[in-house]
């Protein structure tokens, strides 16, 4: 059998020092760590820090998206030069693997991404990945690594998510990290916090959306920090750090790649008819639709929502929100084919 894949992001505050330089005994504690279980896993490292790490040779630096951008080109160098530095001690070369949105949202993208990185992990190699923020049409403060590492994982099938952030995992009311959580409700949300480091963009609100949707995968998801011994390997056993249990799941490699939700570009609410004919695994038509939201073409992924605003499956549009607004109501319209109609 071929070994697990296993998908371990590292933030911004993890890995770099407060003034967003590599912290290099945290990252040479970190390829020995990952050294010690590349045998046992094809691994994937999602690693934040460009932007802190090449802010500083950009003049007057103010923190605008085209400073971003051209930090983020001299910091991903500067990083993966680290990274090989460390990971040579062990004899494990890395590679660079920029990526973008659309690498994720069309299939045959995805699974040319993902024979790249079968060739690699064939080779002992591990690809270090980032969102290719040099030309991202998206704005780096709404792009997050944490999607990123989710969108992996997903798309791989990875036995287990980790996700290092500074504070070593959820916290309760008391400053004491939750050990597990296996139902996600309002009280898990509930104890979040809403600060987060200077130097990132994400926080515990965006880890635990995705570890959620990670979870519903069948994906087991670990929220930990570096601060102790062995701390990757430690998580891994459930010895620290917050652990989510994946549900249960029989969902193929083509409707996992689709129920990634965070692609979704769009909404669309149906009422009670619409949902009790998904639950029966027929097609969306346009009569069972109530409200567009958002605006998508045909070919994006759209969320599929009820009266209570609960996302209750994720499709394949097969018409565009402009002509769907133009035909709500209307019989015979096929909105989403049953075949790319995934519930959650």
């Amino acid at each position: 059998m071929s070994k697990p894949v296993l998908v371990l992001k590292f933030g911004t505050a993890s890995i770099t020092k407060p003034n967003g330089e590599p912290n290099e005994p945290v990252m040479v504690d970190i390829a020995r760590q990952v050294a010690a279980l590349h045998p046992h896993y094809r691994i994937v490292l999602v690693s934040s820090g460009a932007v802190g790490a090449g802010k500083s040779l950009i003049q007057d630096y103010r923190g605008d998206i085209t400073q971003r951008k051209a930090a983020a080109a001299i910091g991903n160098l500067l990083l993966l030069n680290q990274y090989s530095r460390f990971f040579s001690i062990y004899g494990i070369a890395i590679a660079q693997s920029l990526c973008e949105r659309h690498h994720f949202a069309n299939r045959d993208q995805f699974l040319q991404l993902k024979q790249t990185y079968e060739e690699l992990w064939a080779n002992g190699i591990i690809p270090i990945a980032n969102e290719n923020d040099v030309v991202s049409n998206r704005e780096l403060k709404f792009s997050d690594n944490d999607e990123l590492a989710t969108l992996i994982a997903v798309g791989f099938g990875a036995e287990a998510l980790m996700l290092c952030t500074s504070v070593g995992g959820l916290l309760d009311a008391n400053n004491k990290i939750i050990r597990q959580i296996t139902t996600f409700d309002e009280n898990v949300f509930g104890v979040v916090r809403t600060d987060k480091s200077a130097l990132g963009l994400g926080g515990m609100a965006s880890k635990l959306t995705f570890a959620k949707l990670a979870t519903r995968m069948g994906i087991r998801v670990i929220i930990f920090g570096l601060n102790e011994p062995d701390s990757v390997n430690r998580a891994l056993k459930s010895e620290i750090g917050t652990e989510f249990i994946p549900q249960p799941t029989t969902l193929s490699a083509r409707n996992r790649w689709l129920a990634s939700g965070s692609l979704a570009v769009g909404q669309i609410l149906v009422d009670g008819g619409a949902v009790r004919a998904l639950q029966q695994r027929r097609s969306l038509l346009a009569v069972g639709v109530r409200n567009v939201l958002g605006e998508f073409t045909v070919g994006e992924m759209i969320e599929i929502i009820d009266d209570q605003e609960t996302t209750i499956a994720v499709a394949r549009a097969r018409i565009s929100s402009a002509d769907l607004t133009q035909q709500l109501n209307q019989q015979n319209v096929e909105v989403a084919n049953a075949n790319d109609i995934v519930l959650l």
